[in-house]
């Protein structure tokens, strides 16, 4: 495909190094890299798409810059709330916005077997989402492990806030019907570690993904922003790009 401009939101980062290699391994260009306390609005529109990996704060001036300017951006950033999705929305309106909890073509495929295994189990299949992260992470559970999540809840036709259990310490109690379970690990320079268990009467089914480098993530990030150049305006996810 043709070369493409990148503007790369918390290139400094450790996600923001991997980016600008992908970016490069790729064919394409990183057109302007902005950081904490730099001015993404006047040079958005030196970019064919933005790709942002920064913070939950930064979110509101970042997709208003990539609406002032008219660019697709692809969000990547972890740690966001119900308010950070309704700005998604509102901004998918004008721009297409892709936002994934992970951008692993893997995890993408897991997210789609989750649902199905979930979808065909019935409630006496409990669901439990085990992650592990490098012990400089800060946000748990991780953003896949909710994405993960929210395939099983969306399978079985709940929210993920009304079902999600995480944190049990003391004297819980019964595991609650139809909850979903989530147990965070950290620590070393674990890259991402996600499994997601179904237990059923006398039997269990684990589906697992290892990411081994985080450039896998930036790769799949790069192709998600091809994909996402020349879109319409609106709402997408991984799998449009894998077309599932």
């Amino acid at each position: 495909m043709a070369q493409v401009k990148f503007g790369v939101i918390g290139h400094k980062g450790r996600m923001g190094q991997a980016l600008e290699q992908a970016i490069t391994e790729a064919g394409h260009v990183m057109q302007i890299g902005v950081d904490a306390g730099g001015n993404l609005g006047p040079l958005a529109s030196q970019c064919d798409v933005l790709v942002d990996f920064s913070a939950p704060d930064a979110l509101p001036a970042n997709l208003g810059a990539a609406k002032v300017a008219g660019k697709p951006i692809v969000v990547g950033t972890t740690g966001l709330g119900e308010e950070h999705f309704v700005m998604l929305a509102q901004a998918a309106k004008a721009v297409p916005v892709l936002q994934s909890g992970n951008f692993s073509l893997g995890v993408t495929l897991m997210a789609h077997l989750v649902r199905e295994a979930a979808a065909r189990l019935g409630p006496e299949w409990d669901i439990e989402v085990l992650e592990m992260h490098h012990r400089m992470k800060v946000d748990a559970p991780s953003g896949t492990a909710k994405l993960l999540g929210e395939a099983a809840a969306a399978a079985r036709g709940i929210k993920l806030s009304d079902a999600m259990d995480s944190g049990r310490h003391g004297m819980t109690g019964a595991r609650r019907e139809g909850a979903i379970g989530f147990a965070t690990l950290r620590g070393g320079t674990v890259a991402g570690e996600h499994s997601v268990i179904f237990a059923g009467p006398e039997e269990r089914l684990t589906i697992s993904h290892s990411a081994e480098n985080r450039m896998i993530f930036a790769r799949g990030a790069v192709k998600a922003a091809e994909w996402l150049t020349g879109q319409p305006a609106g709402r997408y996810t991984m799998n449009d790009v894998l077309g599932l």
